[in-house]
């Protein structure tokens, strides 16, 4: 059985109070059969940057469960990796796997591994408990992470490979990004346009020089 985690989400009341706006198991999650032993956990989305902290007091279970996260936003997530049965991978169609949370064309075909993929995004990453293989395009690349390690994964491709005895759990904060080699410039601050800088510029002419995070 897939761990479960409590999710405790802040906000306030009409009178400008602290309050807790709910305290309860996250439900925002996704497990399939063409990819048996991962479970991917939602806990929070924003959809824009700088994010809105006092608007909405639910972001997920509101549409399907996309890798990616929203366009000009960013998705806090874990993911529970199984340990890998070798036979069962090597009939795996990690294309399919993928196009179910609409990133199919992310997939890298005849790779090492079946789920080797990218992301068009900045990700966070740290071991919360377990061990787990980061695999790379070449073997002499991958890197074996233990609970308290961190990745910063910079839309490189990658794969998760567990290889031990016990689950392995990551969390994981994906922010909406921009290639710099494939990014148009702004003309005015020479910046990358694109998804996550659609905010910047209005902050560079209009307000205090404050970055998006």
């Amino acid at each position: 059985m897939a761990r479960q985690f409590r999710r405790v989400v802040t906000g306030h009341d009409s009178n400008g109070s602290a309050i807790i706006e709910s305290d309860e198991v996250a439900t925002d999650i996704l497990q399939r059969d063409n990819r048996p032993g991962v479970t991917l956990t939602n806990f929070w989305l924003s959809h824009s940057t700088p994010a809105e902290y006092d608007g909405t007091t639910e972001t997920c279970n509101q549409g399907p469960f996309i890798l990616h996260p929203p366009v000009n936003g960013s998705v806090f997530r874990t993911v529970e990796f199984m340990p890998e049965d070798p036979e069962v991978m090597t009939k795996l169609d990690g294309k399919s796997a993928f196009a179910e949370m609409g990133a199919g064309d992310n997939v890298v075909q005849n790779a090492r591994h079946p789920w080797m993929h990218r992301t068009n995004s900045l990700d966070y990453a740290i071991v919360l408990s377990g061990e787990i293989t980061m695999m790379m395009d070449e073997e002499k690349e991958d890197v074996h992470l233990k609970a308290g390690d961190c990745v910063i994964q910079r839309g490189t491709n990658h794969a998760w490979a567990n290889r031990g005895t016990v689950p392995c759990v990551i969390v994981f904060v994906l922010i909406d990004g921009v290639t710099q080699t494939d990014a148009t410039l702004d003309d005015r601050t020479g910046i990358p346009k694109g998804s996550s800088y659609t905010n910047l510029r209005k902050l560079l002419c209009d307000g205090p020089l404050i970055f998006p995070v």
